[in-house]
């Protein structure tokens, strides 16, 4: 038999050889061609000649006869594991992606980005023999995968915080039953106008995504839009006043203000009443000053009694403006570049949801500066009462007409 037709049988044959028969198949015919068989097959085949050899050995030794037809070698053959092996390289390789529950808060990469090229690299100089590629699949055999962070964390609980929210629900029936306005409040997140990236995605055709800025660079003529929500919790209708200027307590009132002038009054021409739920920070915060003044003079006007209800420290998400109005502005303008005032206006009006949202939003032009002080006499006007539960979170501001502001 000559080289070629050798080669053309063990190509018929390979794909369906495993590794003990591929080399019993071997020895076999490196025997049946007898002197220079071995040779001739391992230039046919590629079979190395120590493989031959030892297909040979065991032909001759009938070791075979014990193994398993399934098997390709005996329990517990071939190459070791290099975990197997190097009895450490776990324990270092957890040491390094978790530190902390490990007992180890000075590893090198406890400040480092946890690629595999870089455990790999640290994994090496503690004297390991591995590669990233084996990292990875370490990794993988351990239960790791790659994460992203998540939002779950509220920092330390007040020990009223579940009494709180009972007593907001509770006020809250109470307001709607009687046919008053209850509303939540709350600063979006300041978005930059102009033709920068915005998170998601939406359809285009393909091979043609809209360009954007590379960098996101405050363009000073366009500045920052700033969107201040009143969320109707019986109606499902929103207001957003889009601010250009300052998060401040004057622009947060004189956003409740325009959303009763337009929405508000309208809906409820019989209220005495309001009441509004907001977090227990920024421009609207229980300890804010000028908060309290505003809604003074708010109060004033209108003739309402506004009753305010802040939601514990740490609990903003709570809020039902961040997940009934201000989530759903979030999907209506994914993907779609934030490129001028009105473009923000017209994408919070379009927003609607199956359950019937209706948002209003106006750009306010107003100038609210920063660092406006209420001084001890301004706040002596303001005739706020405190609740008897946690009346730092709890107040009812009544109206007076007789001072003057």
């Amino acid at each position: 038999m000559d080289e070629a037709t050798l080669r053309t049988k063990y190509r018929a044959l390979s794909g369906s050889l495993t590794e003990r028969s591929r080399r019993l198949w071997a020895a076999s015919e490196a025997m049946a061609l007898g002197h220079g068989g071995i040779a001739l097959v391992e230039r046919a085949t590629g079979v190395s000649r120590s493989t031959i050899t030892r297909g040979i050995e065991e032909i001759g030794a009938g070791s075979n006869e014990d193994l398993p037809s399934e098997r390709a070698r005996r329990p517990g053959g071939g190459r070791k594991r290099t975990a197997e092996k190097d009895c450490s390289l776990l324990q270092d390789l957890d040491a390094l992606v978790e530190p902390m529950t490990r007992g180890d808060p000075e590893t090198p990469l406890r400040w480092t980005s946890k690629s595999l090229r870089h455990l790999a690299e640290e994994l090496q100089a503690m004297g390991h023999d591995v590669s990233y590629a084996l990292v990875g699949r370490l990794l993988k055999e351990s239960g790791y995968s790659l994460q992203a962070n998540r939002k779950t964390r509220e920092g330390a609980q007040h020990e009223d915080r579940d009494k709180q929210f009972r007593y907001i629900d509770r006020l809250v029936r109470r307001q709607l039953r009687g046919g008053a306005p209850a509303i939540s409040v709350d600063t979006k997140k300041k978005e930059l106008v102009g033709d920068f990236k915005n998170p998601g995605r939406e359809w285009r055709p393909k091979g043609s995504p809209e360009p954007v800025r590379v960098h996101d660079f405050l363009i000073p003529d366009q500045g920052k839009a700033i969107p201040y929500g009143v969320y109707d919790l019986s109606r499902d209708e929103g207001w957003v006043s889009v601010g250009i200027d300052h998060d401040t307590a004057s622009f947060a009132v004189n956003s409740v203000r325009r959303w009763w002038k337009h929405m508000g009054r309208p809906a409820y021409p019989d209220a005495d009443s309001l009441l509004i739920t907001a977090d227990a920070g920024g421009s609207n915060g229980p300890r804010v000053r000028l908060w309290k003044y505003e809604l003074q003079k708010f109060a004033n006007r209108t003739g309402l009694s506004v009753t305010v209800c802040h939601f514990p420290p740490g609990t903003s998400k709570w809020n039902k403006i961040e997940h009934r109005l201000f989530s759903h502005v979030a999907m209506n303008w994914r993907g779609k570049p934030l490129v001028s005032l009105a473009a923000i206006v017209s994408l919070i009006g379009s927003t609607t949801t199956t359950s019937g949202l209706r948002i209003r939003s106006e750009i306010d032009h107003g100038s609210y500066p920063l660092g406006v002080q209420v001084t001890a006499e301004q706040m002596d006007k303001v005739h706020l009462k405190p609740h008897h539960f946690h009346g730092e979170w709890n107040y009812t501001i009544i109206p007076s007409r007789g001072d003057q502001y």
